[in-house]
């Protein structure tokens, strides 16, 4: 089981990459690692905060899409209806963008940290745009 270590601003995460269930989303994203960005509030899927990727084509499909992620469960969305992303869940989200409803791959599973979730959705949402990195451990 392949782990990875996430800071968002000042919080550290542990999650597990589900590479039964979404097996090529992981191998895309593992091809990227280190991977480094910005963070910030979900503008249309409540209480997530997501990364734009603009039109970065990882050359995957859908697996182990859902549109009703729990909190703690990262999901990429290869892109075609809105831009690519990362959706990354603090609290009650629905994944949607403003042409409606979304599903994307579930492919990160928070293993720590989820008690540290509502400071992540404090800080994207009143503070601004967070570093984001994720790496292997």
């Amino acid at each position: 089981m392949e782990m990875l270590e996430i800071m968002a601003g000042p919080l550290r995460f542990l999650a597990r990459m589900e590479t039964q269930a979404a097996p090529a989303t992981c191998a895309a994203f593992a091809g990227l690692l280190p991977f480094e960005s910005r963070i910030i509030q979900a503008r249309w899927s409540g209480e997530a905060a997501w990364i734009p990727l603009g039109g970065l084509d990882l050359g995957v499909g859908y697996e182990n899409h859902t549109s009703h992620p729990s909190r703690g469960d990262i999901l990429f969305y290869p892109g075609g209806i809105s831009e690519t992303e990362i959706l990354f869940p603090y609290g009650s989200a629905c994944f949607a963008c403003k042409m409606g409803q979304l599903a994307g791959n579930h492919f990160l599973t928070l293993a720590e940290g989820l008690d540290q979730l509502p400071e992540l959705g404090r800080l994207v949402l009143w503070q601004g745009a967070q570093e984001i990195v994720f790496r292997r451990v």
